[in-house]
């Protein structure tokens, strides 16, 4: 069970990306559960919405919690590196 919960370390992978793009933290939304692949959403309300994976380690996600990001329209800030 404590696999399906989001940790702190979780949440750092996460902020780690999400910082890239100078995004608020209090705009994102980050349920407790882990579910499925994971997923990057906006949501009406302005916030965006994104759901750890259950299938795959966090930071082996981050490049593909970059690429949603960008697909919502946010650009890196600048000077900030490509994930390798």
């Amino acid at each position: 069970m404590p696999d399906d919960i989001i940790g702190m370390d979780d949440m750092e992978a996460i902020y780690e990306v999400t910082d890239r793009f100078e995004i608020d933290r209090e705009t994102i939304s980050v349920p407790l559960e882990k579910s499925g692949p994971g997923s990057v959403s906006a949501n009406d309300d302005g916030t965006i919405e994104i759901v750890a994976p259950a299938t795959v380690p966090i930071r082996d996600w981050q490049p593909v919690l970059q690429a949603g990001i960008e697909t919502l329209g946010f650009s890196m800030e600048a000077g900030a590196d490509l994930w390798e």
